[in-house]
């Protein structure tokens, strides 16, 4: 039984590891522009993310190269064995979040702008911050 609670920690704790690596992305990114952060926005953000490539992945008119690509990227994100090992303090959450961003991107590319657009389930802020990280801005 214990095993079990392990297991559920270590998810747990890993997705709030990648949330806080997302952050740091996100808070880099946004001082490179020279612009400000809304850590409220920043705060929802993960979750966010989380369920646009959920809903991504479920949705029947994105291209099922895209949906493959993006359940593989949850499987990812869940299994313990990663590219860069999560006990490295900073690079083991980094390459998660580096992860993510090519995982949007290939998205966004395959796609479209219109799917992350109708499937994003936050603020337009939020949005932007994500085409940031992506690197397209919402008026490409």
């Amino acid at each position: 039984m214990v095993d079990g609670w392990v297991v559920a920690a270590s998810i747990v704790g890993g997705v709030v590891l990648l949330w806080v690596a997302l952050l740091v992305v996100l808070w880099v990114q946004v001082r490179r522009s020279g612009g400000t952060i809304d850590w409220r926005e920043a705060v929802r953000l993960v979750p966010d993310v989380v369920r646009l490539i959920r809903r991504l992945v479920a949705d029947d008119t994105v291209p099922r190269a895209v949906r493959w690509w993006l359940a593989g990227l949850l499987v990812y994100l869940l299994s313990p064995i990663d590219l860069v090992p999560d006990v490295i303090p900073v690079l083991g959450y980094a390459d998660d979040a580096i992860v993510v961003v090519i995982a949007l991107r290939f998205a966004l590319r395959h796609a479209g702008r219109d799917a992350l657009e109708r499937h994003w389930p936050g603020t337009p802020a939020g949005l932007d911050s994500v085409l940031a990280l992506v690197g397209r801005s919402r008026t490409r």
